[in-house]
């Protein structure tokens, strides 16, 4: 549908700027396979204060009031650390 194309332009946008981002390490959105609706980005920061930096821009704010209505449910973000 159209729609699901706007989501897949919208955060091929986003991934490319992020990536250009000063400390932004890694940047990558997938789509679930097995629910309509879910993105999932894996990210890697050069540090915590980097990602914070990042989660203030104008473009994360443009994304999620553009992305954000689209989407199923709500965010969560889920810090990782190495098993």
């Amino acid at each position: 549908p159209a729609a699901d194309e706007a989501i897949s332009a919208g955060v091929a946008e986003l991934v490319e700027a992020t990536r250009a981002e000063d400390g932004c390490v890694a940047y990558d959105a997938y789509r679930s396979a097995a629910v309509p609706g879910v993105w999932i980005t894996v990210e890697e920061w050069r540090s915590q204060a980097d990602l914070d930096a990042h989660l203030q821009t104008a473009l994360v704010a443009k994304a999620f009031e553009a992305l954000g209505p689209a989407l199923a449910g709500e965010l969560a973000i889920h810090p990782l650390t190495p098993a």
